[in-house]
């Protein structure tokens, strides 16, 4: 699978479990929206990743990626310590200069 090569580092800085890594992959002004909440920064976006690795522990194993118009679409089984373990959920990306600009998450 072709992933662009900031979709690889947030793969892998999720699998590390390393928040820094994780957050260097967005733009300043990134929006992340998961399970109904909007994080909006590097700062916000740093707290949301490292409560949910706290949580959840989750690993993500990406299935197949696709490009439209308007986002770029991950599906991964996303394992961890969450009630439904494995799922596979949808990762919706808003790509701009190398960064990720925004992340939805879906199931």
């Amino acid at each position: 699978m072709n992933l662009p090569k900031v979709v690889t580092s947030l793969v892998e800085a999720q699998n590390s479990h390393d928040s820094q890594a994780y957050v260097a992959c967005f733009s300043e002004s990134a929006i992340v929206h998961d399970e109904g909440k909007t994080h909006k920064g590097k700062a916000e976006i740093q707290k949301w990743i490292e409560r949910s690795d706290s949580e959840y522990h989750t690993e993500l194993k990406p299935l197949n990626y696709k490009e439209t118009e308007t986002e770029n679409i991950m599906a991964a089984e996303v394992s961890g310590e969450f009630p439904g373990s494995p799922a596979i959920l949808q990762f919706h990306f808003g790509l701009a200069n190398g960064l990720i600009s925004s992340l939805r998450i879906t199931g």
